[in-house]
């Protein structure tokens, strides 16, 4: 496959932009205020909220298998405390994931990316964010690979910038974004323009109460990094956050705050 150039996705962001007057909203885990985190069913609920694109979050199990969740192990999502990563898919499959959110969720489980990418409608955006290593890049690969899941709607995301520089490495045809809390930004802010380009990174998802100015945002831009602010709930933030100039916002409320913003 051939990367993603700067023109496909200023193209697809100008096809999002004719669609509908907000920018492009991302559902943080799913429409996460409203289903269990990180399953088929917030995945569901936010293509019926009208996300333009869903966030999730990957380990790699025991046995090899790229599994959604967002932490280490199992006990916040599921009551019964696994290591992710020492555990086999079958014990993790059998897990209920979805009782802690509400009864009506009750036997939801944890899905695998290829399960996630299935159910990926046509022309909408996969934010997918590393939580493991580099290791779990090869068997993404693999899976993105068979599954011909298309450059201009999936990002590779990840805090470590090792998993970038792997990414970029063994899945060029694919942006790779990195996330940063911007933490200190005022003492910081070269060194975070530094590190941006000594990965190789293409975009950032920086928090949206990080003290960066716009100047600076505007500079990434300039020279093409997409920038994306998470995670935004309130309707009051998101117009900030969109006056100062960013590509897409991300949000536990999909379906809410795009009407709050319309």
């Amino acid at each position: 496959m051939k990367p993603l150039s700067m023109l496909a996705l200023a193209l697809l962001l100008e096809g999002i932009a004719q669609a509908s007057p907000v920018l492009p909203i991302i559902a943080h885990r799913g429409a996460s205020h409203a289903a269990p985190e990180n399953t088929l069913s917030a995945f569901k609920l936010a293509w019926e909220e009208g996300a333009d694109g869903i966030e999730a979050d990957f380990f790699l199990s025991a046995d090899g298998e790229v599994v959604c969740i967002h932490d280490k192990d199992t006990e916040r999502v599921a009551g019964t405390k696994l290591a992710v990563t020492k555990t086999a898919w079958k014990d993790l499959a059998a897990l209920d994931v979805g009782s802690w959110k509400s009864p009506t969720y009750q036997g939801e489980r944890i899905p695998r990316l290829d399960d996630v990418l299935d159910q990926l409608p046509a022309g909408k955006m996969f934010f997918l964010e590393i939580k493991d290593g580099p290791r779990i890049v090869a068997p993404i690969r693999r899976i993105l690979e068979r599954k011909r899941a298309d450059p201009a709607r999936v990002f590779l995301i990840s805090f470590d910038a090792k998993v970038i520089v792997a990414c970029r490495k063994e899945l060029p045809a694919y942006q790779a974004h990195w996330i940063s809390t911007l933490e200190d930004f005022a003492a910081k802010r070269d060194d975070y323009q530094h590190k941006l380009v000594e990965m190789g990174a293409q975009g950032l998802l920086y928090k949206a109460n990080a003290k960066v100015d716009s100047a600076w945002l505007a500079q990434l831009r300039q020279k093409g990094i997409v920038l994306t602010a998470w995670t935004i709930d309130d309707a009051k933030i998101a117009r900030r956050i969109i006056d100062v100039g960013v590509d897409f916002i991300s949000t536990n409320r999909p379906g809410p705050l795009r009407k709050e913003l319309e």
